[in-house]
């Protein structure tokens, strides 16, 4: 079975040019994910490489299945020069391990939590992940693998957060859009949620 890991990268670099820094995070009992930083403009995203290695299992199954599941890694944008996003580096890195660990499913509508501030001063400490497709293409796999996606990850505020779980990520979707919210500012703060 070839490794997915190089074919994911070319399709990062493709779709976001070329990182100008990278790091490494392993975990005790996973493998390791790193996390690449590439600036376009006034936007840098950090995407994961890694979490792809291995399908996403169920996490009712019994025995994992190696091949069949699906994979994913994650992709974050932010204006930069704003906040000390590059500490997000480990956050993400701990989300990326997150289906090694504990065994979730990451799909887009799912909330993610780190527990913390996702940069320093971060009025964030979750992410809503969004659906793939649009900035970077689904890496297509030879059968039986599914494919890899790319799935954007959109900063919630603890506000935020509680909304969602209460009235779904749609509706928190549409709050954002119909209130103009410009996701990508690491320093916004929560959308009206009355």
């Amino acid at each position: 079975m070839a490794d997915v890991l190089p074919l994911v990268e070319a399709r990062l670099r493709t779709a976001l040019g070329e990182p100008d820094a990278r790091a490494a995070v392993t975990f005790l009992g996973t493998d390791r994910v790193e996390v690449l930083r590439f600036h376009e403009g006034d936007i840098v995203r950090y995407a994961t490489l890694g979490m792809s290695a291995q399908p996403m299992a169920d996490p009712t199954a019994v025995v994992a299945d190696p091949v069949a599941g699906p994979r994913a890694e994650l992709v974050l944008s932010v204006r930069a020069g704003l906040a000390d996003t590059d500490k997000v580096l480990r956050p993400l890195a701990v989300l990326a391990a997150s289906p090694q660990v504990e065994g979730v499913v990451v799909a887009p509508g799912a909330s993610l939590d780190v527990g913390e501030p996702l940069w320093p001063g971060a009025p964030f400490t979750s992410v809503l992940v969004a659906e793939p497709g649009g900035l970077v293409e689904d890496l297509e796999l030879d059968a039986p693998l599914d494919p890899v996606r790319f799935l954007p990850l959109l900063p919630m505020t603890p506000n935020e957060a509680a909304w969602k779980r209460v009235h779904g990520a749609q509706a928190l979707q549409e709050r954002w859009l119909t209130q103009g919210t410009d996701l990508r500012d690491p320093t916004r703060t929560s959308v009206p949620l009355e």
